[in-house]
């Protein structure tokens, strides 16, 4: 069996293939495909130079349609990832609560815990003030009261 580049280029292939299994971003994939279209250009003869400007351009496309056209189409419905501290949440009513180890005021949004302060700096409220979220300062909510 005679060594042919087109080998190294699947093993490659092969490689990031399985390293999808284990993270799932679809990024690995389609590089896996990159490197499945550099062995075919191997096979077909090409040289180094064009060997790495076929990888360079496939997964210049393929990354990309990846990550913005087909991942999101296995991502289940009415899941936001990365959404909180973006602004989404600006002028959403919250009812505040206490977290149970300490009493500390706050409130909850996308399941997480953050600590308020109003204008005027106060930061403890009675449980069940609606409050509206305005930003982050760090992890504390800036919030005002609902009127």
């Amino acid at each position: 069996m005679e060594w042919n580049p087109a080998y190294l280029w699947l093993l490659l292939a092969l490689a990031l293939a399985v390293g999808e299994l284990f993270g799932g971003g679809l990024v690995l994939l389609a590089l896996a495909l990159a490197a499945g279209l550099t062995a075919l250009a191997a096979l077909a003869g090409a040289g180094t130079s064009l060997q790495l400007l076929t990888l360079g351009v496939a997964s210049g496309i393929l990354v990309p349609l990846a990550i913005k056209v087909i991942k999101p189409r296995f991502s289940p419905r009415g899941v936001a990832y990365g959404t909180t501290g973006t602004g989404v949440e600006r002028g959403r009513h919250y009812r505040t609560l206490r977290r149970d180890f300490d009493g500390t005021c706050g409130i909850k949004i996308n399941g997480d815990f953050y600590r308020i302060r109003l204008p005027d700096g106060t930061t403890d409220l009675p449980e069940g003030t609606r409050v509206i979220f305005e930003a982050f300062d760090g992890t504390t909510a800036q919030v005002r009261l609902d009127d």
